[in-house]
């Protein structure tokens, strides 16, 4: 028997306003992370904790872990 799994898309959430991307209209969002960090986690839109350094940035999702840029 074969079960049928839906494909879930890499990143459903925007990762600056935390809103669905299928909804379209995120190119400011697209804009402005050329110069901040994300503020939410693509997977799972929880709100994550992020340290801006002089070097670079680090967010924090508790679900999915760490990202630097």
């Amino acid at each position: 028997m074969t079960e049928l799994v839906e494909a879930v898309p890499a990143h459903r959430w925007c990762d600056r306003c935390g809103e669905d991307t299928a909804t379209g209209g995120h190119e400011p969002c697209a804009a402005a992370r050329a110069l901040e960090p994300p503020r939410y986690c693509a997977h799972c839109r929880r709100r994550m904790k992020v340290q801006v350094l002089p070097v670079g940035w680090s967010a924090v999702c508790v679900e999915h872990g760490e990202i630097r840029g």
